[in-house]
């Protein structure tokens, strides 16, 4: 069985979600969901910190982008943090490191 944890806080810049686990077919859902809970404001910046995940599949991917679509329709920012290795990888081959601004960490991502 798929396991995903997301932890969300508030900050200056805006939202940080800390994505922990396997984001797949039978997790994607929760990502979705989450999204529907936060509030962004124009100019904020939506931070998805991978530190923590382990595996991303299409359906993953297809959560990134509607976060990615969230952020957009609130006219905020979105970006990936800590993306783990393996992770970038996938991200590379479908061309998400293109539309999405990958940071080195989320506390780096935070000051920028």
């Amino acid at each position: 069985m798929s396991t995903l944890e997301i932890t969300a806080r508030d900050t200056t810049p805006g939202t940080v979600l800390e994505i922990r686990g396997e984001l797949d077919y039978t997790t994607a859902t929760e990502l979705r969901e989450v999204l529907t809970t936060l509030t962004l404001q124009p100019g904020q910046r939506l931070l998805l910190d991978l530190a923590g995940m382990q595996f991303c599949d299409s359906s993953g991917i297809a959560a990134l982008m509607a976060a990615r679509k969230h952020a957009n329709t609130a006219q905020a920012e979105s970006a990936l943090a800590a993306v783990p290795a393996h992770i970038l990888r996938i991200l590379r081959i479908v061309g998400l490191d293109e539309i999405f601004a990958v940071l080195p960490g989320s506390d780096a991502a935070l000051r920028s």
